[in-house]
């Protein structure tokens, strides 16, 4: 199926809101970027396009596609049948009529489809005068029919056989009124699409919001209509009280109008409808109302997710009520015989057939729910292998119960990491073992700021000792010079006294003397030189030492195991 609800994924920001709103279990596909973001794109094959996505999402990271620009284009071609939602009158009050007109302008024909809702009410009156109606949901609503399909096909049996309202309208005009061009239809529905393309009964899907942006896009404007009437000259008859079917209730008390005893229950907006679809499908057959009628969207189509209308529910009801008090007095002018018999049904009795707008469905295969002891292992990948664990229902995934995100994840439609309770306990367990490591960091860290203290006192010495060294060395070469200054005054001496008096000997040993003290002078530099190198040899020993304890801090000790 092709994609009508579309995800601009640089505007997804991973907050998982429109999981947590949608009514289809597997409409979403949650992915982890490759920069550690998360992103919910869509599965169009279980998507229903209910639009509830769009509503929910505040950034703007999701939108729909319809068929304006399509049909437009394809209006400069050849004339294009219009038909006209109730649900136009509630969104644009005082633009609808105006709307319209622009479309006559460009050739089409334009047709209510509250006449179709009128066909869509008598088609159901008579397959339950006939007997041939069981209890039923009805399927006026596009997301709901695609919503039984997927998720619960054992009630398409349920679902009533009769064609909606929009689907009655081009089934009139293509067999009753012989129309071979293309309809669209204007409406505040998404879900239509999906509908067109099931039935192919509808060429193009426009919707209200598209088409008013169209209009703004291209500076196309419609006038404010200061008639605040109902009434509009469409090329076929105003539907009477089809009308009200865009509101919640709307084709039960069309039903009721007609037959007032039918056991109806109604119900509408995703927070209820689905969950009551559900209990219907566990309840016995005996327990189901005759008619449950149900719609998608709170307040009913006048609310519907593609209206792009800033009308409040009570602006809606408002303008609804309007709306049914022109379409009773239609009925009471135009639609009455005596003894209370509809004139328009009557004349539906007499010109059309219930079997031409019967509609069958495609039921799908339910997706394949995991086995406790794959749902075993997935519980273990979120960290919730211990059975307390796995009633936490946060719902911050967007899912109501954890098995329902352990489900999602068995179907390739989520990821573990996206379990925020899971990425709360790796994040603590990561934060308890760099706790860990920082304080086996800040140990080795003063050890080996010891070691360097110690290693700067060797330093030192060595320093010390090659300065005294140096001065050591300086002095002996002094002494040197010195002795060998003396030595060779000896030998002068005794060369000039070849025979040696008193006085001579007394010089000699005078020299002599001088000599031997500076022997000893250059012996005592030499001790020093010596032992200053030996305390030399010893700190280098020390520095050794000191570098391989370092280094056996730094480099063998493994933080990462601390």
């Amino acid at each position: 199926m092709n994609e009508i609800i579309i995800v601009k994924p640089e505007k997804c920001i991973g907050c998982n809101a429109c999981i947590r709103s949608c009514p289809s279990p597997e409409a979403n596909l949650t992915k982890q970027l490759d920069n550690g973001r998360y992103t919910t794109m869509i599965n169009p094959d279980k998507c229903i396009a209910c639009g509830q996505c769009i509503k929910s999402c505040n950034h703007g990271a999701r939108d729909y596609i319809d068929d304006t620009e399509e049909c437009i284009a394809q209006m400069a071609k050849e004339k294009v049948t219009i038909l006209a939602s109730p649900a136009l009158q509630t969104a644009l009050p005082n633009k609808w009529r105006g709307v319209l007109d622009w479309f006559r302008e460009k050739g089409c024909v334009i047709l209510d489809v509250s006449f179709g809702a009128d066909i869509c009410t008598w088609a159901h009156l008579r397959t339950i005068d006939q007997g041939n109606m069981g209890n039923v949901i009805t399927q006026q609503c596009a997301a709901v029919v695609k919503y039984i399909e997927i998720y619960q096909p054992k009630l398409v049996q349920n679902l009533s056989p009769i064609q909606s309202p929009a689907g009655c309208a081009a089934i009139y005009v293509k067999k009753y009124l012989r129309r071979t061009n293309p309809i669209a239809v204007i409406s505040p529905c998404i879900a239509m699409k999906q509908e067109a393309e099931a039935t192919e009964l509808i060429d193009y899907s426009i919707t209200i919001q598209k088409l008013m942006e169209y209009f703004k896009r291209n500076g196309i404007n419609i006038a404010v209509d200061p008639d605040d009437s109902f009434e509009y000259k469409f090329d076929e008859p105003q539907g009477q009280l089809g009308s009200i079917f865009s509101r919640p209730g709307g084709l039960r008390d069309n039903l009721w109008t007609h037959q007032p005893d039918l056991n109806i229950a109604s119900s509408d907006g995703v927070r209820r409808v689905f969950s009551e679809i559900k209990m219907y499908a566990k309840m016995p057959e005996n327990k189901h109302p005759q008619v449950f009628d149900v719609l998608s969207c709170e307040h009913g189509c006048n609310m519907g997710p593609a209206t792009g209308s800033a009308q409040s529910a009570f602006d809606i009801m408002a303008t609804m009520r309007g709306i049914e008090t022109a379409a009773k007095s239609r009925r009471k002018m135009t639609g009455m015989m005596g003894r209370g018999e509809d004139r328009l049904f009557k004349k539906f009795d007499e010109e059309l057939r219930v079997v031409d707008f019967l509609r069958n469905y495609k039921p799908t295969m339910p997706s394949p729910s995991p086995s406790a002891a794959q749902l075993q292992r997935i519980y273990e990948e979120m960290g919730m292998g211990a059975e307390e664990k796995r009633c936490y229902d946060c719902r911050a995934c967007g899912y109501k119960t954890c098995r329902d995100m352990a489900t999602a994840i068995y179907r390739g439609l989520n990821t573990p990491d996206n379990c925020i309770i899971h990425a709360k306990t790796i994040l603590n367990e990561r934060h308890s073992l760099l706790t860990k490591q920082h304080l086996r960091l800040t140990d080795i860290t003063t050890e080996c700021l010891d070691l360097s203290d110690q290693l700067k006192d060797d330093i030192a010495k060595i320093t010390d000792s090659m300065t005294t060294i140096g001065k050591s060395t300086a002095a002996t070469s002094e002494r040197a010079a010195v002795v060998k200054e003396l030595l060779e005054n000896i030998v002068v001496f005794c060369s000039n006294n070849p025979t040696m008096d008193q006085s001579s000997v007394s010089q000699l040993i005078s020299i002599l003397e001088t000599t031997i003290s500076a022997f000893s002078a250059l012996d005592d530099n030499v001790g020093i030189t010596n032992e200053h190198s030996g305390m030399i040899h010893d700190s280098i020993d020390n520095i050794v030492s000191l570098v391989e304890k370092i280094n056996d801090t730094l480099i063998k000790t493994d933080i990462s195991d601390s």
